[in-house]
């Protein structure tokens, strides 16, 4: 038996998703950096929640609005050039911050051209990346790449803030030029990812093509019972827009704690993933995702409460460890469900009602502190994310059925 001609089975030796977990990787600690460092000039120049939530609503806009035309270009172009464009339009935003700090010319208006800059951006990007990860793996790793690609994000997500709030204390301006170089390290991964295969069979741009990703999730529960479930626990439980606020008024820690509070949910998600690559769930997947969103919704509720540093820490990094399972489970599902040639559609789709729904979220979370306070507003989305999860137990009996990943029975579609 030849056994060199078989396939490795171990994630590391798989080049294509290495060099691409690099990008994320080196993309998204950029991006963590310029999220804070915005959102500590915005909240320093206007001393609004409102403004903060504006932040969210600015890049959720572009979503919605390219939506058809992210899945279309998924679907027929080079997925790699996409990404390898999106990330360079995230270098440019940070070059102009740059710019304009050294030049003394930072207002509220250019940072929210930054952000709608990154919006764009972003709706191409995330959908896009996502439906290239099963080309880069084995059918049998997927799961494991599924995890492994959330570490890239968790990762990032500890060391971006953590050391954004450092040298932000140190010189804000530093913080932009490191973002402006990570944007590029990603561009240069990328470049050198090539996938194991693109499907050779291209559908023409017609109207009903490019509505192929909302037919096809609409005729499976599963699909969109898992979409639709995402959607209102983030659009809830958008704390994290909230933080520069609890870190200089309720906690009292200024930016490296502002850095820390980011940090500290990827945390608890990094050693989630860690785990969850090595030993995947693969029995009562359905059960185990409701459980996560019921202890995310706690989590966020024992934040919302804590003045003291120390709980704020745990309770932000058990919501990140709930929030990572789900979202391992809800992504791989996805990706199981839907053919290689609808991927890009179907992610699109996918990240409209839930990438785009963090974005919002940061909005509506805005706007409840603006109104009742900080306090009350991650109260509501904690209390709410919880009541989401009960009611979509009862909405979506297959959904809370499932066992193991496989595609759903002929039944379960309709």
């Amino acid at each position: 038996m030849n056994t060199a001609a078989a396939p490795s089975l171990r994630l590391i030796e798989q080049r294509p998703f290495v060099l691409f977990w690099l990008s994320r990787l080196a993309a998204t600690i950029g991006s963590q950096m310029l999220a804070l460092l915005i959102g500590w000039q915005v909240y320093a120049l206007t001393g609004s929640a409102f403004d903060l939530g504006l932040v969210g609503l600015i890049q959720f806009v572009p979503a919605v609005v390219l939506t058809l035309l992210i899945g279309h270009a998924a679907d027929r172009y080079d997925r790699r050039m996409i990404v390898r464009t999106a990330q360079s339009v995230y270098a440019l935003a940070g070059l102009m911050i740059t710019v304009a700090m050294v030049a003394g010319v930072l207002t509220r208006d250019l940072l929210f051209a930054a952000v709608f800059m990154i919006g764009c951006a972003r709706a191409f990007e995330l959908p896009t990346g996502h439906s290239l990860v099963p080309s880069l793996v084995p059918p049998k790793l997927l799961s494991r790449a599924v995890a492994a690609w959330a570490s890239a994000n968790q990762v990032a997500v500890i060391s971006g803030p953590a050391l954004g709030g450092l040298i932000y204390a140190f010189n804000p301006v530093i913080v932009s030029v490191l973002c402006t170089v990570f944007f590029t390290a990603g561009v240069i991964f990328v470049s050198f990812v090539r996938p194991r295969g693109q499907p050779e069979r291209r559908e023409p741009p017609t109207l009903r093509s490019a509505l192929t990703g909302f037919d096809f999730i609409r005729q499976r529960p599963r699909l969109l019972g898992v979409i639709s479930l995402d959607l209102f626990v983030v659009l809830l439980g958008g704390a994290t827009a909230l933080l520069p606020i609890y870190a200089k008024d309720i906690l009292d820690s200024g930016p490296i704690g502002l850095g820390l509070l980011r940090s500290a949910p990827a945390v608890g998600a990094l050693v989630t993933t860690v785990l969850l690559s090595h030993y995947p769930i693969e029995r009562r997947i359905g059960p185990a995702m409701f459980a996560s969103v019921a202890i995310f919704g706690v989590a966020t509720v024992v934040f919302g409460l804590s003045t003291w540093m120390p709980l704020s820490l745990v309770a932000l990094a058990v919501l990140g460890a709930s929030d990572s399972v789900s979202v391992v489970i809800r992504f791989t599902l996805v990706q199981i469900e839907t053919p290689e040639d609808k991927r890009g559609r179907v992610s699109a789709v996918n990240y409209l009602f839930v990438g785009s729904s963090n974005t919002l979220g940061d909005f509506e979370s805005g706007t409840v502190a603006a109104w009742l306070g900080a306090v009350p507003a991650v109260l509501i989305g904690g209390v709410g994310s919880l009541v989401i999860a009960a009611i979509w137990m009862l909405l979506f009996p297959t959904l809370r059925r499932i066992d193991r990943y496989q595609p759903a029975k002929d039944s379960e579609r309709t």
